[in-house]
């Protein structure tokens, strides 16, 4: 089992057809108190089977609390949370023992756990899969309203699919009416117009039995300046982390990101200005982070997340056990395009790695 946080243990636990995946956190702080309605909404953005654009199995993904919370309020011992699940379809992978699926964990998990003598489960994608994003949006999403309770508010919305570009936020001025609007569209994003043009084109992959990729844009308002250490303590490290955690992630930039290789210098920095109280920014090339620490800027930054692999559509594999080139096309439910079920996750991610840093010099007591 693995674990992400410097203060927060937080460790996911089970596998995509066990009986129960769930979440376990060590030295989360006390008081913190959770509103199951708001916390059940939040699930609901990432649960499958809501749309046509994703999995057709359905998972109610009701989070049941089993530890470190007294009468809604969490007392300071190890909180643990678990999600039961109830819609495997584990035959559906029965073809797959041998044949390893393209561009997934198959193959990779098969050789570790076979040199260690032991077994894998994969049913599902096994632990590999994304549905153990569900138990990190518990987390996530404890930590993101206890934020917002204290005006630090995390948002995001989807950037691009398959090349159809979103509205991004804009740098410096983004704010909570901004998350705000995203979450009063069905599908996530700031222009509806490219949201229909972005639908369009998961169909059309949809059809022809393949998967589309994209790019999730986040951003987390009301950060004090200062948050985070140098070298490997600083806060694109530790969000990166977390973000990696998530399946289907294949990169992660801040601010502009690449887009900062072609300027030079005077293009790239962020001018400090200031109205004789506060220092502010005229940009945001940064992405509200420079050497590891924020600057009191919106932190803003991009996820690319690699088309679904488990696709219809024939590709070639192995059979492992008689080493013959084979064909493969991948039965089952699957997502056609991740990135709108993605969203809540990136969220949920920002907010783990952002609680965890400020509890470094107790900013956040513990």
């Amino acid at each position: 089992m693995t674990e992400y946080g410097k203060n927060i243990k937080i460790s996911i636990y089970g596998g995509s057809h066990s009986e129960e995946i769930g979440v376990i956190a060590e030295h989360l702080p006390s008081g913190i108190k959770i509103a199951a309605e708001e916390l059940q909404k939040f699930m609901e953005r990432r649960a499958p089977g809501r749309n046509r654009f994703s999995t057709a199995r359905k998972e109610p993904d009701v989070p049941v609390i089993l530890s470190g919370v007294t009468e809604n309020v969490t007392d300071g011992t190890t909180f643990r949370a678990a999600i039961y699940n109830t819609n495997q379809r584990s035959g559906d992978y029965s073809k797959l023992a041998d044949v390893p699926r393209p561009s997934h964990a198959d193959f990779a998990a098969r050789i570790k756990f076979r040199d260690h003598g032991e077994t894998a489960d994969l049913r599902g994608g096994g632990h590999y899969s994304a549905r153990l994003t569900a138990p990190l949006c518990i987390i996530g999403g404890i930590l993101k309203a206890e934020l917002e309770q204290r005006g630090i508010h995390v948002g995001a919305h989807i950037y691009n699919i398959a090349g159809i570009p979103d509205t991004p936020f804009d740098p410096v001025n983004v704010c909570k009416a901004d998350f705000d609007a995203v979450l009063a569209h069905d599908f996530p994003v700031t222009d509806i117009d490219a949201g229909a043009k972005m639908q369009e084109a998961i169909d059309a992959a949809r059809m022809d039995l393949d998967s589309v990729g994209g790019i999730v844009e986040c951003a987390v308002t009301g950060l004090p300046a200062g948050i985070g250490e140098h070298i490997f303590g600083g806060m694109e490290n530790r969000i990166s982390q977390v973000i990696f955690g998530v399946p289907a992630v294949r990169g992660i930039e801040f601010g502009l990101g690449f887009g900062c290789a072609s300027l030079r210098g005077s293009e790239h920095n962020d001018p400090f200005v200031t109205d004789g109280v506060r220092v502010t920014t005229k940009t945001n090339n940064s992405g509200g982070i420079q050497g590891g620490m924020t600057n009191g800027m919106p932190v803003v930054f991009r996820v690319a997340l690699k088309p679904t692999p488990s696709i219809a559509k024939e590709q070639d594999s192995v059979n492992l056990r008689t080493m013959e080139n084979v064909k493969l096309s991948v039965t089952g439910r699957h997502d056609p395009c991740i990135v709108p079920r993605a969203v809540p996750v990136i969220e949920a991610a920002a907010a783990i790695a952002v609680f965890d840093a400020l509890l470094d010099k107790g900013d956040i007591e513990r």
